[in-house]
């Protein structure tokens, strides 16, 4: 009976294979266990991030006061810290009443100010072509997200305590955070960190200011020509545009809705120049005004910003949407600085 030759052993090479293939498996385990936490605490990285642009803001002006001074730093950062709040105090005591009380008008009156709309279109053969094109189970959908929205005190203020606390933090011991986050880094690469986050402060600095100028300019303007047609709530409607100039392309829109509803139940005539005055002062602020100080900004591509949108929406609800632009500017420098600087070292 002939012997049984012995199984030959495996080679190096296969050995290699197994290895090979036992790492790319659990490389994608990680991955795929890092996407599932992130998507898990997704909320609570927007927070993180929305602390940040606190700090950056804080940091930002306490520059400005330093240059202008010529101050200490950290007499410059505590003015910038208490005159901030001091300001906003100042504001909520002395507008503050009036305000929620306007916005508990606008959310108590925006069911009626709709169905007093769809009356006034099913005058016009055109507003009958708009109704039936709206019609149906999601126009409903929408006009029932869009009072909930409005009847919540603009949807997203739930979690500022946490944010205002991450940002005064943040802002009280940077260097403890930016250090700690560049000794994980290799040595070889903790300059390029640097770089990058360097890059990233200046960018967001530059974001603030064109976004807050353009919300100030928004909540002067929008009022004095809502009230100047005789449309109520002239104050609310002005403050909720100024705060959805932070949310581009969609913003501008939605905060154009409630004002032409209110205005199309006084007179469609109304209704068409209060659309106009919307689309005026915001394309004055945010197209000829906001660029002219909002100069080192990444300049990010309208198309890739409405799908930052819209992935950030999915991802994170309205705080995703408002915080898709930070994002995408962190994205965009993380890849020119990782991967397009090297391949296009010219």
């Amino acid at each position: 009976m002939p012997e049984k030759k012995p199984l030959p052993p495996k080679t190096a090479k296969e050995l290699s294979y197994t290895e090979k293939v036992w790492h790319t498996v659990g490389i994608v385990a990680i991955v795929a266990i890092l996407i599932l936490i992130a998507r898990v605490a997704f909320g609570v990285l927007l927070m993180a991030l929305a602390g940040c642009l606190i700090s950056v803001y804080f940091h930002g002006l306490g520059d400005v006061i330093q240059r202008k001074t010529k101050w200490k730093r950290s007499t410059s950062m505590i003015i910038s810290i208490a005159g901030s709040f001091i300001i906003l105090a100042f504001l909520l005591w002395f507008m503050g009443s009036k305000i929620q009380n306007q916005i508990s008008a606008l959310s108590d009156t925006l069911p009626q100010t709709i169905k007093d709309a769809k009356i006034k279109l099913a005058e016009t053969p055109l507003g009958r072509k708009l109704l039936e094109a709206t019609s149906g189970g999601s126009s409903d959908k929408l006009f029932a997200t869009a009072s909930q929205f409005f009847s919540t005190s603009f949807g997203v203020l739930g979690n500022m305590y946490i944010i205002l606390f991450l940002g005064i933090f943040f802002t009280a011991s940077p260097t403890m955070y930016k250090d700690g986050l560049i000794l994980l880094i290799p040595p070889d690469h903790k300059d390029l960190t640097r770089n990058i986050i360097n890059r990233v402060s200046i960018s967001l600095k530059g974001w603030l200011k064109g976004t807050m100028l353009s919300m100030v300019m928004i909540i002067i303007l929008l009022p004095i020509g809502l009230m100047i047609m005789g449309v109520p709530l002239a104050l609310v409607l002005g403050l909720l545009a100024g705060i959805l100039v932070i949310v581009p392309n969609f913003g501008s829109f939605a905060a154009m809705i409630p004002g032409v509803l209110l205005a199309l139940t006084m007179g469609g005539d109304k209704a068409i120049i209060v659309a106009l005055i919307y689309i005026g002062v915001q394309t004055l602020v945010q197209n000829i005004i906001a660029p002219i100080i909002q100069k080192k900004i990444i300049n990010l591509p309208p198309a890739l910003t409405i799908v930052g949108q819209l992935v950030m929406g999915v991802l994170g609800g309205a705080m995703g949407i408002i915080m898709a632009v930070p994002a995408l500017v962190i994205v965009m420098i993380l890849v020119d600085e990782v991967y397009v600087k090297k391949i296009n070292p010219e």
